[in-house]
């Protein structure tokens, strides 16, 4: 099976994987920080490759409202101060890592959720699939490189947060 080239389907691979991460950090039984490590790797790179390469790309479609694009960027934002509260947390599975891990999983799960009815139904039905593939390939190349850089480093995600 060849991999995915249309961005609405990678965007999805990478939140049903977030889902999966979450899982793994509420259990027990598994490394929740080597969960967390990768994690938090993956929703900055997502997030960074969404807002360079996607995000601007879909404003351009009249059937994408501007608003719902807008509204994603300042998600990511919560997302990654929630990130940055449970990366400071000293001690896993700790009651507080509990509690930030929460508030983590809510922030994200409700962005993911609200930009697959919105901002993902709408690039779906709006943009064509040759155009989906070329933004699938540009969100890709941004997040490999993101990954490798360790943008999920605390200090990075506080770099971030704090600009």
């Amino acid at each position: 099976m060849t991999p995915t080239q249309d961005v609405v389907e990678l965007i999805l691979e990478d939140h049903r994987r977030m889902e999966d991460l979450f899982r793994r950090m509420r259990s027990v039984e598994d490394d929740r920080a080597a969960a967390l490590r990768e994690f938090a790797d993956l929703l900055i790179a997502h997030a960074l490759a969404e807002e360079a390469e996607v995000y601007p790309a879909l404003k351009r479609y009249k059937n994408i409202e501007d608003e719902e694009v807008e509204h994603g960027e300042h998600e990511h934002d919560e997302g990654n101060k929630a990130l940055l509260e449970l990366l400071q947390v000293e001690e896993v599975g700790s009651e507080e890592w509990d509690e930030k891990l929460e508030a983590l999983v809510q922030a994200v799960t409700h962005h993911a959720d609200e930009e697959e009815r919105t901002i993902l139904n709408g690039a779906r039905e709006n943009v064509a699939a040759k155009r989906r593939a070329e933004l699938g390939v540009a969100f890709r190349e941004e997040r490999e490189r993101q990954l490798k850089s360790g943008c999920g480093s605390v200090d990075n995600v506080r770099r971030i947060v704090e600009s």
